[in-house]
This record gives C-alpha cells, structure tokens and sequence, in this order.
C-alpha cells in the first residue's frame, strides 16, 4: 500500500465527531487545570505574604517601630495626667506631715509654758 498525497482516507462521521469532541473535551480540561493551578498559585503568593506582614507587624508592633493608635496616646496622656497627680498628692502628703510635727512641736511647747507658769 502507497501513501502519498493523494491517498484518501475514510472515517464515518460518527468516529470523527467523537474524535473532534474528545479534542475539545480535552483542550478545556487542559485549561481549566491551568487556570486552577494559577489561581492556586496566587492566593498562596497572597497569603505568604500576609503571613509576612503579619510576622513583621506582630514583631514591630510591641516595640513601637510602627507607630501607635490614637486611643494608645490618649492612654498615655491619661497615665502621664494621672502620674502628676499622684505627685502633687505625695508632695501634698509630705506638707501635711510637716505641718503636723511643727503642731505637734507647738502644743509641746504650749503644754510646756502651761507647766511652767
């Protein structure tokens, strides 16, 4: 048997459209599987990269390299308020306990003139 270009070729119709649905079945298989792999593939780019993030954040954070919230430096401002406070209370303290000892000396020394008169 001669092959050559003018040699012909017989298929039934049915063996050809089930040849040409197959191919197509095939191709957008093929695809798909592309398409998924891609998608895959960029959400596990995403998501190294927000656990990137995330690690920086979680380290930096605590130290203060990224700033503070409004609310952290109202809390602040409050501690430092409250802070003053206590000072102004402790030398307040210490007053009190001066005027009582130069009270206390005072009534000693007017039980003492009492005493002596």
């Amino acid at each position: 048997m001669d092959i050559n270009e003018n040699s012909n070729v017989t298929i039934p119709i049915r063996n050809l459209i089930a040849m040409v649905a197959a191919t197509a079945v095939a191709t957008t298989a093929y695809f798909g599987i592309q398409e998924r792999l891609k998608t895959l593939e960029h959400s596990l780019d995403k998501s190294q990269s927000e656990i990137e993030r995330n690690t920086e954040f979680r380290i930096l954070w605590p130290r203060g390299e990224l700033g503070s919230l409004p609310d952290d430096a109202r809390q602040d401002m409050l501690l430092q308020g409250i802070q003053l406070d206590v000072e102004d209370l402790r030398g307040l303290q210490g007053q009190i306990h001066d005027l009582t000892v130069r009270l206390g000396t005072m009534e000693a020394l007017n039980e003492q003139g009492s005493s002596n008169d």
